[in-house]
């Protein structure tokens, strides 16, 4: 599917149901509440690399920082500890940077292959569970990138104070769905119709993702506490059948087409 048809599609979007979105993504939250987890759980797995890998230069300066205060002596001294400090504060930025772009990557395309799934599962299609679908080497390149405009996104509208934030988590949820079904547009097609989608069902969106969320952390709590792993995925849902209503996907346009011939 390319752009034009799919911002066509989103500009004539009908109204949605809030009941009837909300009442389709529990009974796809019963079919996939395991691969939710799994997906969860990887995020996981994934992350402590990541981690271990920004914290281990972060701890050898550290470790050289110590030492050099531990060695001085005298004020000449002071043009060192300060080198070492800016040296230090460097590292940090960049390895930070690198943690966010990194985790914000992983997240993204464990993610979108969830939403594939999902789709798997909804319409009850044969195929394969491929939790790492978007991290092979057709699309690796593409979640990278893309991992960095979400990234970017996301911290722009923080800096910009709370409100551009509560605007913005919409739009940002829409890239991941539309990426997930149309993996070969460009990153800057894919951004610019997650946030033709976001803004043009914003309202009912931000309200269907505060519910399933709130609710999915209750259900969650009540659980012991880990019942949150359990659940957290059932919030992913009402984007998947707001893309679904709106957008749709090829096959099934094609075929309502060929009906209607």
């Amino acid at each position: 599917m390319n752009t034009t048809e799919i911002k066509r599609r989103i500009e004539g979007a009908k109204d949605l149901d809030f009941g009837t979105i909300f009442n389709q993504s529990i009974e796809l939250f019963k079919k996939v509440w395991v691969q939710g987890l799994v997906t969860l759980l990887l995020n996981i797995v994934l992350a402590i690399p990541v981690i271990m890998i920004v914290y281990i230069p972060l701890l050898f300066f550290g470790f050289i920082n110590a030492l050099t205060i531990n060695n001085s002596y005298d004020a000449y001294d002071s043009y060192g500890q300060s080198g070492m400090g800016f040296a230090f504060g460097l590292v940090f930025l960049v390895v930070y940077i690198f943690l966010i772009v990194a985790m914000s990557a992983i997240g993204l395309g464990l993610k979108a292959a969830f939403y594939r799934i999902c789709k798997l599962k909804d319409l009850e299609q044969m195929g394969n569970e491929d939790y790492f679908y978007f991290f092979k080497k057709p699309y690796l390149g593409k979640t990278i990138k893309l991992g960095v405009a979400f990234a970017g996104i996301a911290i722009l509208a923080t800096l910009l104070c709370f409100v551009p934030i509560i605007y913005a988590v919409i739009p940002l949820s829409f890239i991941v769905v539309v990426y997930a079904f149309n993996p070969d547009l460009s990153v800057s097609e894919i951004v610019k119709l997650g946030f033709d989608l976001g803004n043009k069902k914003w309202l009912i969106s931000f309200g269907l993702m505060f519910v399933s969320g709130f609710l999915a952390m209750i259900v969650g709590l009540v659980m012991c506490g880990f019942g949150i792993y359990v659940t957290s995925s059932f919030s992913y849902l009402p984007a998947y059948f707001i893309y679904k209503d709106v957008v749709g996907f090829d096959g099934e346009f094609d075929e309502m087409r060929h009906i209607e011939q």
